[in-house]
């Protein structure tokens, strides 16, 4: 078994050295080098002995190292190869130990994701890694990940604050969304530019049973395309994009008449702004699109 000090950042670039091992600005490679830290994030988890846990972004397995001896079995998924190899030899013992390499987004497992999922996200691939698992509805009973703290702003925000965006909507879909932590960057070794902050997302009670609108998602993306115009606007926009499958339905994607009439049915005001909509009204105006049979032929 391979002994690390996880603590210690002298002591990470020491073993990093050691082995060989370079830091991959590419990965957004930081290690939480404070126990305590680390500790709350895995009690927030709070998976019970014997289940199973997926962990983004492992590193060199400090917070593996804590699920493992809390009795779980975690499926662990490593983009860089120096450090899979590594976490094999380190956690070779463990039979509750599973590696999956490569990207995660490329990697998922078929069928149905593990109850729990835990992750250090890298920055730059945070908030597409949390949409593309919502959007192809991998959903946890509970999540726990550390992100940029302007992400997790965003992921936390309520309707009519500066926050709030397409992705607070599509969080919110999912997930009850509660902001942990705030994790200055002294915390990390390498030491970002910017803090972190941890962020608990529970399984919505209705959201293994709720379906929501095909086009809900493209929806969501279009009407926050242009935050200074109001929803009519941008939802004249998106329509007048599906262009052709619009009109055939006996509407004029370019007409302002459309996006009026569907507001209307609605009941949106349409001199509102995206970020004054709650997630229950983009819900509403996605099943008025559908119901009116304006995508049929797109989604």
């Amino acid at each position: 078994m391979t002994d690390i000090n996880y603590n210690s950042a002298a002591s990470l670039r020491a073993f990093l050295d050691e082995n060989d091992l370079g830091m991959r600005k590419k990965y957004g490679q930081n290690f939480l080098i404070n126990p305590c830290l680390r500790r709350s994030l895995v009690e927030a988890l709070g998976a019970e002995t014997g289940e199973a846990v997926w962990e983004i972004g492992p590193g060199l397995g400090a917070m593996t190292r804590l699920l493992l001896d809390a009795g779980l079995k975690v499926c662990a998924f490593e983009i860089d190869p120096g450090f899979a190899g590594l976490l094999r030899n380190i956690f070779t013992d463990d039979a509750g130990f599973s590696l999956v390499e490569g990207d995660a987004l490329k990697t998922w497992p078929t069928g149905s994701p593990a109850p729990y999922l835990l992750g250090n996200l890298p920055y730059n691939i945070a908030a597409t890694l949390i949409a593309d698992l919502i959007e192809n509805g991998r959903y946890f009973k509970r999540m726990v990940v550390t992100v940029q703290r302007e992400v997790a702003l965003r992921m936390t925000a309520f309707p009519g604050t500066k926050n709030y965006s397409s992705f607070s909507v599509l969080c919110a879909s999912v997930y009850k969304v509660k902001p942990l932590m705030t994790i200055k960057s002294g915390s990390f070794y390498p030491r970002p530019n910017v803090d972190s902050q941890g962020v608990l997302l529970d399984l919505r009670e209705d959201a293994a049973l709720q379906e929501l609108p095909r086009c809900f998602y493209p929806l969501l993306r279009g009407l926050f395309s242009s935050r200074r115009k109001t929803i009519k606007n941008n939802l004249e926009e998106f329509l007048a994009s599906l262009g052709g499958c619009i009109a055939s339905a006996g509407y004029n994607g370019r007409s302002t008449f459309s996006a009026v009439e569907i507001l209307r049915r609605s009941s949106l005001n349409e001199r509102l702004r995206p970020e004054n909509l709650t997630f229950e009204d983009f819900t509403v105006l996605a099943k008025t699109i559908v119901d009116m049979g304006l995508l049929n032929d797109v989604y």
